[in-house]
């Protein structure tokens, strides 16, 4: 049976190229980055599921003014099984980011070019690898009449790229789509050899931090408060007391450690000479898990009082992102599923990961869904002259049908 799902998949060179092609051409750019959304792409991909036979499709559109429409779609696709009990999922997204400077790429970022065995084109491996090979696998079980032990059901959601406001987390805050057995798989991150199984992320937050003095002139410093250096000094402090406090190493992370880390500023005074009253800078942190956020927010309000007491300033920060996410068991039935059919495909030895980024599987391992984040990838997400590999498109939907024959 397997042999015949390979099979298939292997001689679907022409049809991957074909959808990435139509995905590729629609921009889907979230409003916040200044595009229109994704019902352009969501309804092209719809009415290419429908032509190549999957037809059981369901749209939950999360309200957006800003968007197209007025919506950010959601789209399930659904391949029953013989058992509607421990479900598969694969979740990837269809929003894009912009494809940046113009210049540094070789072709229209918005029409596949075929070269060498590469797809290039925003877009085409971040996450429409991931996307492709789902649809792929399930393309060879549709269109060869066999049923999958258990249903299988591709999730296309919004919004990742920009925090899922309007993907995954609108899903699990309004629709109940998911059941404490189910197992969900996230072609969304990777390495080249597909080796590492993404199980745990690093607790994210994002702050702005606003400091308030006194302007005045450059050359009386003593008749005002000079707001960015207050804010130079609390940069420092966090980035250097911060680690300190959350010490702890854990050797599934790379780096092991939490991080801290000064990032954007904005402009103050136009001329030197002026001593600045008001500045605005950025923290990313990235804090192991076994670490609240909480205790984090706590210790940064502790530096926070103390340089504003000794500079005379008033200091405030505004939570951009906060996400804190339990763990996928590195001995979970998923992650071992998954190793398995790594294996047999690939030939390699899988091994459990945490990573510093946030990825979409937080929001279900909060609920108690079984998550993991993998794909075979060369890493070109968010670059010019972004490509995704054919034979990573090919290989990566045998690994996933293999997933969806899976017993259980």
């Amino acid at each position: 049976m397997m042999d015949k799902i390979y099979s298939y998949i292997e001689s679907s060179t022409d049809t991957l190229i074909e959808l990435e092609t139509e995905l590729c051409k629609h921009p889907a750019i979230s409003p916040d980055s200044g595009g229109e959304g994704e019902l352009e792409k969501v309804e092209a991909l719809q009415a290419w599921l429908i032509a190549h036979g999957i037809t059981q499709l369901e749209r939950h559109d999360a309200p957006d003014s800003r968007a197209k429409g007025g919506v950010r779609p959601n789209l399930i696709a659904t391949i029953p099984g013989a058992s509607d009990t421990k479900r598969l999922w694969i979740m990837s997204h269809t929003d894009v980011v912009p494809p940046g400077e113009l210049s540094l790429w070789q072709s229209d970022p918005w029409q596949v070019v075929v070269k060498d065995g590469r797809l290039i084109g925003r877009g085409v491996e971040d996450n429409q690898q991931g996307l492709t090979s789902s649809v792929l696998a399930a393309l060879a079980l549709v269109q060869q009449g066999i049923r999958p032990p258990h249903t299988v059901k591709l999730l296309f959601v919004a919004d990742e790229e920009m925090g899922s406001e309007y993907g995954i987390q609108w899903l699990l805050a309004n629709r109940n789509l998911f059941r404490s057995d189910d197992m969900v798989v996230i072609p969304d991150g990777g390495d080249e050899r597909g080796e590492t199984i993404e199980v745990a992320e690093k607790n994210l937050l994002w702050l702005k931090l606003k400091t308030a003095g006194k302007q005045c002139h450059g050359s009386r410093p003593d008749q005002g408060a000079n707001a960015h250096l207050a804010a130079c000094e609390l940069a420092v402090r966090l980035h250097d007391e911060l680690p300190r406090r959350f010490a702890a190493r854990d050797s599934l992370f790379d780096p092991d450690y939490s991080t801290f880390e000064p990032t954007k500023h904005e402009a103050n005074v136009p001329n030197v000479n002026t001593i600045p009253g008001d500045d605005v800078f950025y923290m990313d942190m990235r804090v192991l898990p076994q670490y609240p956020l909480k205790d984090v927010l706590a210790e940064v309000e502790r530096i926070m009082n103390e340089v504003a007491a000794k500079r005379h300033v008033q200091i405030s920060y505004e939570i951009l992102q906060r996400v804190e996410s339990k763990a996928t068991s590195a001995d979970a039935p998923l992650v071992r599923f998954l190793s398995q059919a790594v294996n047999r495909v690939y030939g390699v030895e899988t091994r459990p990961i945490g990573i510093g980024g946030g990825t979409v599987g937080a929001f279900l391992r909060n609920i108690g869904i079984d998550s993991v984040v993998w794909g075979r990838l060369h890493e070109s997400a968010h670059q010019p002259n972004e490509y995704a590999l054919i034979e990573n498109i090919i290989g990566d939907a045998k690994v996933m049908a293999t997933l969806m024959m899976e017993e259980r």
